[in-house]
């Protein structure tokens, strides 16, 4: 039998990536390289999508003032999330929630929206009784340019805190496509030794036993 696998140092590089990587909140204003964000962008261009789809949009922002409108969005949306965790939870949770750094859009050196394209119902194969593989594939994009990124030294955040439509409408989007990730992209000072949200304390993560079954599904609960 052939031997496709890399060198053990190239795979020992991939494990590594995949481990660092992690969601940032915290950055430096320097820019990103041209090159260095082409190359993420390429990345995430190299993405499996189903069908071959390929249906995610990335709209770079480069205007203040656009950047400073996403903000606002994010902010309103975050303080919408807290009253929603207080209802859910409690107040205490509420105010734990608030305490997060959730973004670091107006930090970042690099501010990208990244959409889901119009006319997605053109695309039949493999998502006739799975529609939601378009956002599927969109993600494994996203993950293509965080893995990248960390590579290249820069930290990568995901922001989902705010309203579609409203993102959609300040970035002239057409009818059918929506915004699902607003990336923060640059330089940082150093990386979190643990996943933000677990260094917080706001979440611990389960471990990988709780997640793997055999043959039927089995409770963990």
């Amino acid at each position: 039998m052939q031997d496709f696998s890399y060198p053990d140092h190239e795979k020992e590089a991939i494990y590594r990536v995949i481990a660092e990587r992690r969601d940032m909140r915290h950055f430096l204003p320097t820019p990103v390289a041209p090159e260095v964000l082409a190359k993420i962008l390429h990345a995430a261009h190299h993405a499996p999508s189903v069908g071959l789809m390929q249906p995610w949009r990335f709209i770079r922002i480069t205007d203040i003032n656009t950047r400073r409108q996403i903000h606002q969005l994010v902010d309103k949306e975050r303080v919408q999330t807290a009253q929603a965790i207080g209802e859910h939870e409690n107040s205490a949770r509420m105010a734990e929630f608030l305490r997060l750094k959730v973004e670091g859009i107006l930090e970042c050196g690099e501010l990208i929206v990244v959409t889901l394209c119009d006319k997605r119902e053109e695309h039949i194969f493999g998502r006739r009784t799975l529609p939601e593989m378009d956002i599927a594939s969109v993600s494994c994009a996203i993950q293509n340019m965080w893995l990248a990124s960390r590579a290249e030294g820069l930290g990568m955040g995901w922001v989902s805190i705010f309203d579609p439509v409203e993102l959609g409408t300040l970035l002239n989007m057409p009818t059918g496509a929506k915004p699902v990730a607003i990336l923060c992209l640059g330089h940082v000072n150093s990386f979190y030794k643990e996943p933000m949200l677990i260094e917080t304390g706001w979440k611990q993560a389960k471990p990988l036993a709780d997640m793997v079954m055999e043959n039927q599904w089995k409770s963990t609960e």
